[in-house]
């Protein structure tokens, strides 16, 4: 008898503790994967959007472009985050996809600190990248060797440094790298080496170089002084709905466009100077 009255308490207990916990929240999410230029603005943004949506999740992952267009092209994931347009990727069906551009991004040349370089003709650059030049004395730096380090094949930030830099010419063979960050992380700890990331991703630990003298700045990717530069896309499988569409919508607000994608290094779409067209043809926006 004992023992029922104790086990009627502590049953008691139970019920009373969930109440103070509040009601039973139900939990949905959704999956984000792609590329790794916007993926720390996506990251940051599904972090606020959690704690202003209680129960709601993002999870965001990398893979690079490559990943997310065929991930969101097979209906593998909720979104697929791109810095190219779906249209450019083959073997990608772009008629089934649904574009949301949510941001800017600039990409620009970085070397390991005192190369002795900080500024390269687009001559000179596209030159290193297809083995034209092999020492940063050939530049006016330092006697040392340089060393190419390139973004994999199926990554976006390449097919934008590739459509812009090399404009048709090969890269030579050289190592490869998956995300922005590992690349940076080599760069800052080999001597002499060369790459490039987006500009969130520079900090003082690798040097930024200038082009034909135009610094990469937001600014001068506003008016295209800058053409190093793409658009972050995020596709959907048809229209969004549900968490999906209410993230999207999130991602195009005040609180995302007005703050996050400044203070993270991107450029707000409403910064913009000129459009560029998925061939590149550059019109002013009035």
């Amino acid at each position: 008898m004992k023992l029922k009255y104790v086990s009627a308490i502590v049953s008691l207990a139970a019920v009373f503790a969930l109440s103070a916990c509040g009601p039973v929240v139900d939990e949905e999410s959704i999956t984000a994967v792609g590329s790794s230029a916007l993926q720390p603005l996506v990251e940051a943004a599904g972090e606020q959007f959690s704690a202003e949506n209680l129960g709601k999740f993002v999870n965001v992952q990398g893979g690079g472009t490559g990943t997310g267009l065929s991930q969101i092209a097979a209906g593998a994931v909720d979104i697929g985050n791109s810095d190219i347009f779906a249209e450019e990727r083959e073997g990608i069906d772009a008629s089934q996809l649904v574009d949301h551009r949510v941001a800017i991004v600039g990409i620009t040349p970085i070397v390991t600190p005192g190369v002795g370089v900080t500024d390269l003709s687009m001559e000179e650059l596209r030159g290193i990248f297809t083995g034209k030049y092999s020492n940063w004395s050939e530049l006016g730096g330092k006697d040392l060797p340089i060393v190419v380090l390139n973004r994999a094949k199926g990554s976006g930030t390449r097919a934008t440094f590739d459509k812009w830099v090399l404009a048709g010419e090969e890269s030579i063979i050289t190592q490869e790298q998956e995300s922005n960050g590992t690349v940076r992380q080599i760069v800052a700890s080999t001597p002499g080496t060369i790459s490039y990331v987006s500009f969130s991703y520079v900090n003082e630990d690798v040097e930024a170089l200038s082009v034909d003298g135009v610094k990469p700045t937001p600014e001068n990717v506003t008016t295209n002084a800058w053409v190093i530069w793409a658009y972050e896309h995020m596709y959907t499988n048809g229209e969004p709905t549900g968490l999906t569409k209410e993230f999207l919508d999130y991602m195009l607000s005040e609180d995302v466009q007005g703050s996050l994608i400044e203070a993270l290094g991107y450029i707000p779409s409403t910064d913009m100077k000129v459009d560029r067209d998925l061939e590149g043809n550059v019109t002013p926006i009035e």
